[in-house]
């Protein structure tokens, strides 16, 4: 697990490093034919080096992961310039938030269509230690798991509810709720790397070139199902509207055929795509 540590402030380290390389240039320069004097400056030089290799600059949102010989230290997440052991080693690691396109992945979903699906993805990392040595390479391990993921939703749901509107959440229709489910799975896998998922999108979701067209007439078709549906019960209610208005003010007496040919004739006005052209009747209604 991570262990954060917060290392000593490196400005006096700093000035201790300049104040020793210019008093080792100094006995250097001004001893020429003195060699106690110019050990003791190149002691001084080599000195002031081995401090500033343990000077360190943090920036905000940024990490550094400590290791002794190999073993883990802790680590860094103060900003500024900090002072650590020179014989640490460090590894830098971004905290911030990253974003990670998935390219346009073709798979079946559970019906067996094949469909292209694309995400969008919002990752940091949250736990330094995982990142830099439970994984090869975070980066990598996140672009992989991720597709892996984006994969796996599209096999556990259809694209659309077909001929079945009870057939629970869809891809199309899912939103949220699809979404909220992408990053949970993206959550487990990619913890052991020490990574959180900030946010989870289905960017682009489409039916495979192949059977988009089919697809493209069968939701045609189906939309102008229901649109008919529609029209029929509305029509159906506006007749049995005008033939109850007709009989209870009296207006006219219409026995069962007339009845019959005056249902024909609105459900063919009513239903019909075009608009009907009336053929006026001059004599009785029986000619």
């Amino acid at each position: 697990m991570e262990k954060v540590v917060k290392p000593v402030s490196g400005f006096l380290a700093l000035l201790a490093s300049l104040v020793l390389l210019l008093l080792s240039i100094y006995l250097i320069v001004t001893n020429r034919g003195n060699a106690p004097m110019i050990l003791l400056g190149v002691l001084g030089l080599v000195a002031s080096m081995f401090i500033s290799a343990g000077l360190i600059v943090v920036p905000p949102n940024h990490s550094r992961v400590l290791t002794f010989f190999g073993k883990y230290v802790g680590t860094a997440r103060v900003n500024g310039l900090l002072f650590v052991n020179p014989l640490y080693g460090k590894q830098k690691i971004s905290l911030r938030s990253e974003n990670l396109e998935s390219s346009k992945l073709k798979v079946n979903d559970k019906m067996g269509n094949p469909i292209e699906l694309a995400a969008v993805i919002v990752w940091k990392v949250s736990d330094t230690y995982k990142a830099a040595f439970e994984v090869e390479d975070y980066d990598q391990y996140v672009k992989v798991q991720s597709e892996a993921a984006v994969r796996h939703l599209a096999t556990s749901f259809p694209y659309d509810h077909m001929d079945d509107d009870h057939t629970g959440i869809t891809l199309r229709s899912g939103g949220e709720t699809v979404n909220e489910l992408l990053e949970k799975e993206l959550n487990e896998r990619l913890a052991p790397a020490g990574i959180s998922i900030v946010e989870a999108r289905i960017s682009h979701l489409a039916y495979a070139p192949e059977i988009a067209g089919a697809m493209l007439q069968r939701q045609q078709a189906t939309a102008i199902v229901a649109a008919r549906t529609k029209i029929v019960e509305g029509a159906v209610g506006m007749v049995e509207l005008a033939l109850e208005q007709l009989s209870k003010k009296e207006i006219v007496q219409l026995d069962e055929e007339k009845k019959a040919a005056m249902v024909s004739n609105l459900m063919v006005v009513l239903c019909g795509e075009k608009a009907a052209t009336p053929i006026l009747n001059t004599g009785t209604l029986y000619q």
